[in-house]
C-alpha cells in the first residue's frame, strides 16, 4: 500500500508542480543564473563547483542535505534540485565560505527549511512560486506548504 501512496503522491506532483526554466536547464546554465544573481563574487566566468545530490523527501522518508565542511577559501556548490512532500526537510548549509546555488526546489503540503551560517550567500537559478503557502526565501515551487531560512552563527 505505501508504494501505491507514493506513485500517487509522485503523479500528484508532477500534475500540480508547473515546469519551470530551472528544470529545463543544465548545470553550468545554473550556475551562471546564480552568478548573476550575486553579482559580485570570487569566481570566473567558468568557475569549478561542487554538487549536492537530489533530495527526496515524502512522507518524512528520507535524508536531510548536510554540508557541514567549511574551508578557508570561497567554494561554489550547486544544490541539485529537492522535492519534499507532506514531510519536513531541513537543509543545513554551515559552510561561511559556502556560496550556495540552488537549482530548484519543490515543497508541497510540508515544511522546507533552510539553515545557513551567517556569512553564507544563497541564490537561485530560478524564481519562486507560492500557492496557498508561505515562502519567505522565494526560491522555488511552494504549494500549500511553507519554506523559511534561518541564519546561524550571525554575531
Amino acid at each position: 500500500m505505501k508504494n501505491y501512496s507514493i506513485i500517487f503522491l509522485s503523479l500528484l506532483l508532477i500534475t500540480i508542480v508547473p515546469t519551470t526554466k530551472a528544470d529545463d536547464m543544465n548545470d553550468e546554465q545554473a550556475v551562471s543564473a546564480c552568478l548573476n544573481s550575486w553579482g559580485k563574487h570570487p569566481f570566473g566566468d567558468k568557475p569549478d563547483y561542487k554538487t549536492m545530490d537530489t533530495s527526496v523527501k515524502i512522507f518524512g522518508l528520507g535524508k536531510n542535505p548536510v554540508d557541514s565542511d567549511k574551508t578557508d577559501k570561497p567554494v561554489l556548490i550547486l544544490l541539485n534540485p529537492a522535492v519534499n512532500v507532506m514531510g519536513k526537510t531541513i537543509y543545513e548549509l554551515l559552510n561561511p565560505n559556502g556560496w550556495y546555488c540552488f537549482k530548484s526546489n519543490v515543497n508541497v503540503m510540508g515544511g522546507l527549511i533552510i539553515k545557513a551560517d551567517c556569512k553564507a550567500h544563497l541564490a537561485s537559478a530560478k524564481t519562486g512560486a507560492t500557492v496557498l503557502g508561505d515562502n519567505n526565501s522565494n526560491k522555488g515551487v511552494t504549494v500549500m506548504g511553507q519554506t523559511k531560512i534561518e541564519l546561524l552563527h550571525c554575531n
